[in-house]
């Protein structure tokens, strides 16, 4: 890990926020695991639960609820639901490494192979959406879930509604190349041939999950980051209730930069630019700690500039995967949270 702009102040020095035993187990007079949240959805999100779940036992991931393809957009339109699909990567994310952990998790994530209907849908998002007309409540049927898979860690939605994502897009028309266009839709944003200006929700003022404020406002350290920068980063924020949350909190503020760019959301963007979109659309939001690969900051000085104009001290460490391009490393993840939480 690089030390040259990682200090002592980056570090949670405060102690834990109850005493006697915790909900983890830990005896008394020990410190106890850090309360953390983790933002975001996606494939990102689920790296990042993937390794605080071996860091922490008071672990909460907080999730975009705006995906409108797949199974996820095909029960939405149907049943008027939450996209169901981002949550059940974070539940089977959460899953522990035993057989009982493992054989939930691949059921979560299975999709049916058929001609008929339940072609392409997941297990996992029927599930789901059951619960939530069994129960009536978006929480409680994620909670329930949870407690089938012996989750390690709590999942949330960001809001109680279903949500859109629309954007402003340069260079849709061949014609006029400097023209604004703005698209709808999540899977239309991430698929963009266009360069993405900036993003918003519709509705613009969605309310937030009163759980996932709670566990924000509790946290010890708030972990934003890897994913679709546009469609599951940064919808987060533009939540006006838990973005005032984020800026409010007494937790630390970690920001996990993605790997690279993706094809079409972020076609051309440094290391630098994620971060300055971001701060673009959350502009009182403080980050502490911005976490990037060691093998992709290819200006180091440069990203440290930047990282320190956002107030952040930059952590430049091996996350990646090895095996996977552009994925990160649940692993080497985990190795890297504990030494920031330390």
């Amino acid at each position: 890990m690089s030390q040259s702009s990682w200090d002592s102040s980056a570090r949670g020095e405060r102690g834990p926020k109850d005493s006697g035993l915790s909900p983890g187990g830990h005896p008394p007079g020990l410190r106890s695991a850090p309360r953390v949240v983790a933002l975001g959805g996606g494939h990102g999100l689920a790296a990042s639960l993937s390794a605080l779940r071996h860091v922490t036992d008071q672990l909460t991931a907080v999730v975009t609820v705006a995906d409108n393809g797949g199974s996820s957009g095909r029960l939405r339109r149907e049943l008027g639901v939450l996209p169901p699909g981002d949550l059940r990567m974070a539940l089977a994310a959460l899953c522990r490494d035993d057989e009982w952990g493992r054989t939930w998790a691949d059921v979560l994530q299975h999709r049916f192979r058929s001609d008929g209907a339940l072609h392409d849908h997941a297990v996992g998002n029927l599930l789901i959406v059951a619960l939530w007309e069994l129960l009536g409540e978006a929480v409680d049927g994620l909670d329930w879930v949870a407690r089938l898979l012996g989750a390690q860690g709590r999942v949330l939605p960001m809001s109680a509604v279903p949500l859109d994502i629309t954007a402003r897009v340069l260079g849709l028309d061949p014609e006029h190349p400097e023209a604004i266009t703005e698209i709808r839709g999540q899977a239309e944003v991430a698929t963009t041939e266009g360069h993405v200006v900036d993003v918003a929700l519709d509705p613009a003022d969605p309310p937030a999950c009163p759980e996932a404020l709670v566990a924000v406002a509790e946290a010890d350290w708030v972990v934003v980051g890897p994913g679709s920068w546009f469609t599951s980063v940064i919808p987060n924020l533009l939540v006006p209730a838990l973005c005032r949350g984020l800026e409010q909190t007494s937790a630390r503020r970690v920001l996990t930069l993605n790997l690279g760019e993706q094809k079409g959301e972020t076609d051309g963007f440094s290391p630098e630019t994620h971060l300055e979109v971001l701060a673009a659309h959350a502009p009182d939001l403080r980050i502490d700690v911005v976490l990037a690969d060691e093998g992709h900051v290819p200006d180091p000085q440069s990203l440290h500039r930047t990282a320190e104009s956002l107030g952040a001290d930059l952590v430049i460490a091996d996350i990646a995967d090895d095996d996977r391009h552009l994925h990160h490393a649940p692993d080497k993840l985990a190795k890297v949270f504990r030494e920031i939480f330390a």
